[in-house]
């Protein structure tokens, strides 16, 4: 059996950590590089880095902030925010990220995921799932819709079958993100990462609501998730990257411990 990962989310924005509530009320909330650090040397698996503004104002990621983070940890760094090209994806990479996320832009355009796939291979792309509930109709059959540019802007897409085409084009990985659970500390959408993690063959990262430990074992067994992404949580010191992992190794989980 595969080990179940511990993920931490840098929400970064104009170069400082930032954290939202449902993609709202976002707040700069310190120094993404020194977090970074903090997190690695006390066990984090994997670091995601996003660039939240940098969809919805049509620019280019920070590379110099990607850079600087990458430099003080040794771990999986996966980066996202404004990749719209195979050149964008290969700054990145150039900058230090292992993996390449996308997210608006393979929305708007799908066949990025298949060209980026291509270009740094598949294992290194992953497809990140910004999901709003909407209540099941005609047009969205599972009741969840994907939406784009920082949760701005609608896509009348469902979330099931964009996971699905997104596998299909070539994503190594999905991060299913609910913007209803976002930076509430209640609890991960278990009933929407588990219908992704069945409906797809590749992992899926579970993300938005974390608040407690069990929150995490929930989504890791009832969710089907193979990793837990949290922020809220270890931004501001209620818990320690390695307590989180060692209640859910005292819980039966595979954990990498370093102990």
């Amino acid at each position: 059996m595969l080990s179940k990962r511990l993920i931490a989310c840098l929400d970064v924005r104009d170069g400082k950590l930032a954290k939202s509530v449902k993609f709202v009320d976002t707040k700069d909330i310190g120094d993404p590089v020194e977090k970074a650090r903090e997190y690695y040397l006390d066990g984090l698996d994997e670091l995601v880095f996003y660039d939240i503004t940098a969809s919805s104002d049509r620019r280019n990621i920070m590379l110099d902030v990607v850079e600087a983070v990458a430099s003080q940890v040794f771990i999986p760094l996966s980066v996202g925010g404004g990749i719209r090209s195979v050149a964008d994806a290969t700054d990145l990479r150039l900058a230090g990220a292992e993996k390449i996320n996308v997210n608006s832009a393979a929305v708007l355009r799908p066949s990025l995921i298949a060209e980026c796939a291509e270009a740094v291979g598949d294992q290194n792309v992953v497809l990140s799932m910004d999901i709003l509930h909407v209540g099941r109709s005609s047009e969205i059959p599972s009741g969840y819709e994907i939406v784009i540019n920082g949760g701005r802007k609608r896509m009348g897409l469902d979330a099931l079958a964009w996971a699905r085409s997104g596998e299909q084009l070539g994503a190594g990985e999905l991060v299913v993100n609910s913007i209803d659970a976002d930076g509430t500390k209640a609890g991960y959408e278990l009933e929407l990462t588990a219908a992704i993690a069945e409906a797809v063959r590749i992992p899926v990262i579970a993300s938005g609501g974390a608040g407690q430990p069990d929150h995490l074992y929930d989504a890791l067994t009832v969710g089907k998730a193979d990793a837990a992404l949290v922020a809220s949580m270890v931004h501001y010191g209620e818990y320690k990257v390695s307590e989180l992992k060692q209640h859910l190794h005292h819980r039966g989980l595979k954990m990498r411990m370093s102990w």
